[in-house]
């Protein structure tokens, strides 16, 4: 059952935008194809999918695997910290001190902006060890670990179009793919040599009560410090801190366990 066509008239410049919270608000009460939102918001079905095209480019909606409309990770971003009343960076910061403190290895957090993603904090190696990416800094999503944890459910399709992104569309991704397919069974990203010349990584996406992606952790470290045993026993201990962020922002594993 949808609610019907929002009947407040918008002041005048700002009609487009109204039309998009519209459809934003059909889609949370239950639109999920085309026609469902333009019935909803009273618009034609080309000015429907063009303000919907734009709301997934912005990531406000999102495509499930069906190809129907359901809310995107921005809007689950934010929901999240308004529940929490607390800023991503500052209720991960506990947990992320404290990985650090056990693992004395640089621990980054980020969240997806479109085709890249921003660091939003970073605790710094006990090793001396120096990692590029700094707080506000941004690099595409396919380039580096971090980024692929908050590629890991999206469909091969996504997948595609974020490697011809970062590495050109004359290169194939089959590899990278691959690479993607493994490291949503397991988890967790492994990043071998890929963001940073001789540093090797762990990241894990950090899900919000509705098991949409928020964010990623991960930790970094060079490889004299980071074999890839290393890698794979450090894994659980990454993923468990996750966890744990993301149980704060409503996650359950036992509610998503069949999906």
């Amino acid at each position: 059952m949808f609610l019907s066509r929002n009947k407040t008239e918008w002041p005048a410049g700002t009609q487009t935008l109204g039309r998009g919270l519209s459809i934003v608000h059909a889609v949370s009460n239950g639109a999920s194809t085309l026609t469902e939102l333009g019935r909803a918001v009273g618009c034609t079905r080309s000015t429907t999918q063009r303000l919907a095209s734009a709301l997934l480019r912005q990531g406000w909606l999102r495509l499930n695997p069906s190809g129907r409309y359901v809310l995107g990770p921005q809007l689950s971003r934010l929901a999240s910290q308004a529940q929490s009343g607390t800023p991503l960076a500052i209720l991960c910061r506990p947990v992320l001190q404290d990985l650090a403190d056990r693992t004395r290895d640089a621990i980054l957090l980020a969240s997806r902006e479109e085709d890249s993603f921003e660091c939003l904090d970073r605790i710094e190696s006990r090793r001396e060890a120096e990692t590029r990416l700094r707080p506000g800094q941004r690099a595409l999503l396919a380039s580096s670990g971090l980024g692929q944890a908050l590629l890991i459910d999206e469909d091969v399709e996504d997948w595609a179009d974020q490697f011809a992104i970062a590495y050109g569309e004359d290169k194939s991704p089959d590899a990278w793919i691959d690479a993607m397919h493994a490291h949503r069974a397991r988890g967790c990203v492994f990043d071998f040599d890929v963001s940073e010349a001789g540093s090797r990584s762990v990241a894990v996406p950090l899900r919000d009560g509705h098991n949409t992606i928020v964010g990623a952790i991960c930790l970094t470290a060079p490889s004299a410090f980071m074999g890839e045993a290393r890698v794979r026993t450090l894994a659980p201990i990454v993923m468990h801190a996750a966890h744990e962020i993301s149980a704060k922002l409503g996650w359950q594993p036992t509610a998503h366990a069949a999906e």
